[in-house]
């Protein structure tokens, strides 16, 4: 059950889809718009020196930003949020917050291209070393917590690949470690997966993905019942200035009320999709938690409500000009899946992970982690799903042929 103590109207909320509808302030009191105004503005009258109405300055706090913050603490029963930028601020602000010269973090060794990169190329720089590990296997992660560890970072479905992570006993391990646990819940988000239930100590979020859905912002947030992790977290971010901007905050807001509708759609599109590309003679394999041959389906059904919204596949090696030459002519030929570095829409995405997401990862331990050259990752939107499985094997029966047009 979830408190909603702003609101007008009974606030004790169990449903998840009911919940995301009301979350966030009340209506507004001075005029009864049902949706908080956007506060567009730099500075805050103050009633005297030291009296402030609880905002002084848009980089510290905003009563739009403040409004998507309660939402999303609302969504998982926790205080409000903390609202960035980007998703990459969110992660850049957290580990500034945490990491000090000397530390280590045991990161997934799947997860976004961009943490890696921050990881390797700037911490590193300051004296924080980073650890790669396979999350989905528990005597890796037991393995390295023996080594005194800050964070334990990782996204569970993983991007690209969608290797899950038992968060539950991840989460235990670390605690036992006296490290922190982050989970990047960009693919799920609350509606579908709950880090913080299972025992992580902070869930991290993209925003720009599934939260707004739209493609119309960027933007992330962190949510953690840990008031001490939150009030670092925070001043860290007032003093970077990596708070998110009024304008993409009643975005993201409006974009929730219809999280758990699409969410449905975008899952039941993914897994119809998938289900045709397992049984297609050019495909080798198909990630997707959703279905049953997926080898974490069990562990799926135990900490997921569903599979989501991304799967991904890989082409096989013996198509004409090998499958990374066959992925480019599939993406070219694909007409309702745009090409794109992005998921979480209600248009439906395509993206090659090996030359977009994750072009700048080290090739050998881009391979090492799973990320071939022919992996084509999809962001099944809220189309009609026969028409995506359409496009799809229009676009798979050009493929032989035009490949074989290419490398003549």
């Amino acid at each position: 059950m979830t408190s909603l103590p702003n609101a007008s109207h009974d606030d004790s909320i169990d449903d998840f889809e009911t919940l995301a509808v009301h979350a966030g302030p009340a209506p507004d009191p001075a005029t009864g718009a049902v949706l908080p105004p956007v506060h567009q503005n730099t500075t805050y009258l103050q009633d005297g020196v030291g009296r402030d109405r609880g905002f002084t300055y848009s980089r510290c706090g905003n009563p739009t930003v403040s409004a998507l913050e309660l939402a999303l603490g609302q969504l998982e029963a926790a205080p409000p949020a903390i609202a960035f930028s980007t998703g990459m601020a969110a992660t850049t602000t957290l580990l500034l917050a945490l990491c000090r010269a000397g530390d280590r973090v045991v990161c997934g060794d799947v997860v976004y291209g961009g943490t890696v990169r921050f990881l390797e190329k700037v911490l590193a720089g300051f004296g924080v070393r980073a650890c790669f590990v396979d999350t989905s296997d528990l005597d890796a992660i037991r393995a390295a917590l023996r080594e005194p560890t800050r964070l334990v970072f990782l996204e569970s479905p993983a991007n690209p690949t969608l290797k899950l992570t038992d968060l539950e006993a991840v989460a235990a391990m670390a605690r036992a470690a006296g490290a922190v646990t982050c989970v990047d819940n960009t693919f799920l988000t609350a509606a579908l997966q709950r880090p913080l239930e299972l025992g992580a100590d902070l869930s991290l979020y993209s925003t720009t993905k599934f939260l707004e859905g739209h493609n119309a912002t960027v933007g992330g947030a962190i949510v953690t019942r840990d008031s001490e992790l939150a009030e670092r977290i925070r001043f860290v971010r007032n003093t970077a200035g990596t708070i998110q901007a009024p304008w993409e905050s009643w975005l993201t807001l409006r974009g929730i009320r219809t999280l758990s509708l699409r969410l449905e759609r975008h899952s039941a599109n993914a897994l119809a999709v998938a289900r045709f590309l397992e049984s297609h003679p050019a495909v080798a394999e198909v990630h997707y938690p959703g279905l049953e041959s997926f080898p974490q389906h069990q562990l799926a059904q135990r900490q997921q409500r569903s599979g989501g919204g991304v799967l991904a596949f890989l082409l096989r090696d013996e198509l004409p000009g090998g499958a990374l030459e066959a992925g480019k002519v599939l993406m070219a030929s694909l007409r309702l899946w745009t090409l794109a570095e992005n998921l979480g829409a209600v248009e439906s995405l395509v993206t090659h992970p090996a030359t977009m997401t994750h072009g700048t990862m080290d090739p050998d331990a881009r391979r090492k982690a799973g990320l071939a050259d022919g992996l084509v990752r999809l962001s099944a939107g809220i189309e009609r799903g026969g028409d995506l499985i359409a496009d799809l094997d229009r676009a798979l029966a050009l493929v032989t042929a035009k490949v074989e047009e290419v490398v003549r």
